[in-house]
């Protein structure tokens, strides 16, 4: 782990490669895994407030499940999340375009109907983040599902933190992200 700006900061973050390539996986992150996307509370509330606005782009499932669960979840293990069609299946939050997997809140946010993009935790995969009390720790999450991202990162010589640079800025600031690149730079 490497120290930036009150942050620790996976080596494996700065050095793997990966790059989304939604033309092989149809965005299957959104749909596999045991439970919703993590949120934390302030992001609950911002999907309580978005929800009209965006319900008419959601799956007739999605929103069934938000009509039934509510716009955020507990899960099993305890921790906030976005509700899952069935409890189990897609995040209700899910839409599909020509067989790949759209995010109903990033498309209400680009038709200018939100001002927020997504839940960061879905911005900044294969990043996920660990909060302690005194610092966040950013670790890579390795999932099979997940091998073209990784082939299509070596192919285009992309790191994880190139890859999700805009995200990383949304979470933490230009600065801190200027501090991750020199930091980048000066590994071994």
């Amino acid at each position: 782990m490497i120290e930036v700006d009150g942050t620790l900061v996976h080596e494996d973050v700065l050095k793997q490669e990966f790059v989304c390539n939604l033309n092989k996986c149809k965005g299957i992150c959104c749909v596999e895994g045991d439970s919703g996307a993590p949120l934390d509370h302030q992001e609950k509330l911002i999907l309580e407030e978005i929800y009209p606005k965006i319900k008419h782009l959601l799956a007739p499932k999605g929103i069934e499940a938000i009509e039934q669960f509510g716009t955020s979840v507990t899960d099993a293990d305890g921790d906030l999340t976005t509700p899952c069609v069935d409890g189990y299946k897609e995040c209700a939050y899910v839409t599909f375009e020509n067989g790949i997997t759209k995010c109903a809140i990033e498309k209400a946010y680009e038709q200018g109907l939100v001002d927020w993009k997504k839940p960061i935790s879905c911005h900044l995969y294969p990043i996920r983040i660990t909060k302690y009390p005194e610092f966040d720790a950013l670790n890579y999450d390795r999932w099979h599902i997940c091998h073209d991202a990784c082939s299509f990162g070596r192919e285009l010589n992309v790191k994880v933190f190139e890859f999700l640079k805009e995200p990383l800025i949304r979470k933490y600031g230009e600065q801190w992200y200027n501090e991750l690149e020199v930091v980048a730079q000066n590994l071994p």
